[in-house]
Parts: C-alpha cells; sequence; structure tokens
C-alpha cells in the first residue's frame, strides 16, 4: 500500500487557509538560500506556491556565491526583524559555517524546528512533522518498533531519530559506512531514509511488511527521485 500523501497534504492546506484567513494580518515567512542549485529552486517555487495558496506572504532572500557566513547570518537577523517566521534553505555553499547560521535563527520563529530534540520550546521539524501525521492518519505505531534512520543529514536523518525515539521506538541513525548497516535495513519495521542518493535502497534489502519513509530527494535524469 501506498501513502495517499496528496490527501493528507490537502487536508493540512485547508487547515492552515482557514487559521490563517482568521488573523487580522497575513503571515509573512522570510526565506534565506544561498547559491541555491536545481533542487532548491524546485523547492523554493513550490513554498511559493503553497504560502500563496494559504495566504502566507513569502519572501525570498538569496545571496550570491560568494556570500560569506557573516553576510548569511546578518541577512537571518534582518529577516527575523521583519517577518513572523524565518527559513534557511539547505543546503548552504560548503564554506558557510552552517551552525552558525542556523543558531541565527529565533526558536520563536523557526518552522523548521532547528532546535528540535535540545529546546522545549521548538516546533516538530517539517520531515518529523509530515512522518508523524502519517503515522496517525494511518494507524502506523513506533512505540516498540525497530527503526532504522537512512542518513544522518539536520533536515531528514537527526530530526527523524529524535522523533523515532520520542515515541518509544528500538532506533539507530545510519550512514552507508555504518557497520552492521545492510543487517539493520534488512530487520527494520519501519525504515526511514533521508541519504539523497537516487534509488539508494532497493525491494531486496528490507524485508516483507516494512513501512518505508521516503524522505530523500536527489536529481536522477531531470527528476527529483527518492532513496527508494
Amino acid at each position: 500500500m501506498k501513502v495517499d500523501g496528496k490527501s493528507v497534504a490537502t487536508k493540512i492546506l485547508e487547515k492552515v487557509s482557514r487559521e490563517t484567513a482568521a488573523l487580522s494580518f497575513t503571515p509573512k515567512l522570510g526565506v534565506m538560500t544561498c547559491a541555491p542549485g536545481i533542487e532548491t529552486k524546485q523547492y523554493l517555487e513550490l513554498k511559493k506556491q503553497k504560502a500563496k495558496q494559504v495566504g502566507i506572504d513569502l519572501v525570498v532572500l538569496e545571496l550570491p556565491e560568494d556570500a560569506t557566513t557573516d553576510d548569511c547570518i546578518s541577512s537571518v537577523q534582518r529577516l527575523a526583524e521583519d517577518c513572523h517566521g524565518v527559513l534557511v534553505q539547505l543546503p548552504l555553499p560548503e564554506k558557510i559555517n552552517r551552525e552558525l547560521v542556523l543558531e541565527a535563527v529565533p526558536v520563536a520563529k523557526d518552522p523548521d524546528g532547528f532546535a528540535f530534540g535540545r529546546d522545549s520550546q521548538s516546533l516538530l521539524p517539517p520531515v518529523a512533522g509530515a512522518i508523524d501525521v502519517i503515522a496517525k492518519e494511518y494507524t502506523i505505531p513506533f512505540a516498540g518498533k525497530k527503526v532504522t534512520v537512512v542518513g544522518d543529514g539536520r533536515l531528514v536523518g537527526q530530526p527523524a531519530f529524535s522523533y523515532a525515539k520520542q515515541q518509544g521506538a528500538d532506533v539507530v541513525l545510519l550512514t552507508e559506512d555504518s557497520e552492521s548497516y545492510a543487517e539493520r535495513v534488512k530487520s527494520a519495521d519501519i525504515l526511514i531514509l533521508g541519504v539523497g542518493k537516487p534509488h539508494f535502497i532497493t525491494k531486496d534489502m528490507v524485508q516483507e511488511g516494512v513501512v518505508i519513509f521516503d524522505a530523500g530527494a536527489s536529481e536522477d535524469g531531470g527528476e527529483v527521485v527518492g532513496d527508494m
């Protein structure tokens, strides 16, 4: 069975639309991006469309490739002053100190929940939030289950690991170089993917009946595809 993600998303968008329509102001969301690639630009375009659909004013601040860490931090701080929420669109160029930039986002204005697991005031990050909504919609229990998270990235792997742990799962966070990698993937009751490599996991690598949340995204032949 495949989850009808569009149906779940539609319910969420309708709920947000009702909430924003009831406000006396238009919520403003600022996004800072630096030298965005094709996947990032596609995500930003999708965010613009969805924000407009639910009545949110989305402002994108794009920095050039030669921008510094200080430039990024200053941009985040300016957006935080003017907007109700601030997003740092990852990835950033390697020369940028990502952690310092993310720390510049006030927890109270951080829809991405980068402080999740470390600050009780943090929101549930989007990937973990999507997993939570789908798990509840389709009655997928995490407690006591063997959960394997593949990929230790800041957007998928780390928040997914923290979420599964909070739900009482027997969870492990792996990279492709981890010991017992294939064994833990094969024995997983629930598999959460966030490697970012096209078709990285194949059906012969997983057990019958496994629940898979594929949050990986990468380019393959001009299309954005998942890890599975």
